[in-house]
């Protein structure tokens, strides 16, 4: 990994050179597990720097930027590239690729409110309905085998070697303060993993696959204090998966299923937001999108298997979101019935 001062300055040079952007500033911007980004100021202008790490698969980033850019002819709010002066998306020119992006006004709100809930699913649908007819790859034939495929003997195993793991620390007296919360909810993630075979069996027998946003939840949306959407971040390359989980994704996301009292209706919210952009949107997809978070949920160790295995460049928060989403699983797995009324009702007027 490049140090942070050499960074900056191959950075800050290559944005003079290949932008034509001399910068006063730059500051490390503290979001992103996969990537450093930075705020740049070139006189009165603010951009934002995404530098990407080695052994990136850059023509699947710049596809990712195309994807954007084709969300924003749609009505979409979303960041501007900036091109360099070779006209590229993302420049290659030093030993740092990185791409360059208009700097949005707005923050992250992760416990949204019916405005930013109704404005989340809107730009959700219209995202949908822009990239319904992109083509697909080889994925969209596996996308709905792999949520009908899990393996559960396979994460019973790993969630046996995290606890194997935790306890030998315990042993040896390396004991970190995130070990004890590990160890219980890893128990209990076991015994929950009773529920994925029969949540799997109830799926429909079809569900929609198409070119998703890929990482559609709070923390890529961008909101100023009177709750109006200003951008829609971080697309992922075109990837074909299911529509259901990009829908069930954000609307059960765990920090609304976790902090408010009020989640399901606030999932009903965005979800009749999304319906209005995509009225297109198929009755199963929009049943099966509980379901399918759940499963998303249940199947998922992400943070937890960092913290063990391979921590991430902000694990502390990795831990933060294994235990949020620990309890939404466990709080969508004790109202299915709830769910799918509200699911039922919104599917049966389309």
């Amino acid at each position: 990994m490049i140090p942070p001062t050499d960074l900056d300055q191959i950075v800050g040079t290559a944005l003079a050179t290949s932008y034509d952007l001399p910068t006063s500033s730059l500051t490390r911007v503290g979001v992103g597990q996969n990537t450093v980004n930075l705020r740049a100021r070139s006189g009165d202008r603010q951009m934002f720097v995404k530098t990407y790490p080695t052994g990136t698969d850059l023509e699947a980033e710049r596809e990712a930027i195309g994807l954007s850019e084709l969300a924003g002819d749609h009505g979409v709010p979303v960041a501007h590239i900036i091109h360099n002066q070779a006209g590229q998306t993302i420049d290659t020119s030093t030993a740092v690729a990185f791409s360059v992006w208009g700097w949005m006004p707005g923050t992250v709100v992760t416990d949204l409110g019916d405005a930013e809930c109704s404005q989340a699913g809107q730009a959700l649908g219209k995202i949908h309905a822009a990239f319904v007819h992109l083509p697909q790859n080889a994925a969209a034939d596996t996308a709905l085998r792999s949520w009908r495929t899990i393996d559960v003997p396979a994460l019973e195993a790993t969630i046996d070697r995290l606890l194997d793991f935790i306890n030998d620390r315990a042993r040896t007296g390396e004991q970190d303060p995130f070990d004890a919360a590990a160890a219980r909810t890893l128990a209990e993630r076991r015994i929950m993993l009773t529920h994925l075979p029969a949540l799997v069996e109830e799926l429909p027998p079809t569900l929609t696959v198409q070119v998703l946003h890929g990482d559609y939840s709070p923390v890529n949306l961008l909101f100023t204090d009177d709750g109006r959407l200003t951008a829609v971040l971080d697309f992922s390359p075109p990837r074909p998966d299911l529509v259901a989980y990009d829908l069930g994704r954000m609307a059960f996301y765990p920090n609304t299923v976790t902090s408010s009292r009020h989640w399901l209706e606030a999932a009903r919210t965005f979800i009749a937001a999304y319906l209005a952009a995509n009225p297109g949107v198929t009755r199963a997809d929009v049943r099966a999108c509980g379901r399918i978070a759940l499963i998303q949920l249940l199947r998922s160790l992400y943070g937890v298997k960092q913290h063990y295995f391979k921590p991430g460049i902000d694990q502390a928060a990795l831990d933060d979101f294994w235990l949020l989403r620990h309890q939404a699983a466990g709080t969508l797995l004790g109202h299915q019935r709830e769910i799918d009324r509200m699911l039922n009702d919104l599917a049966h007027h389309l």
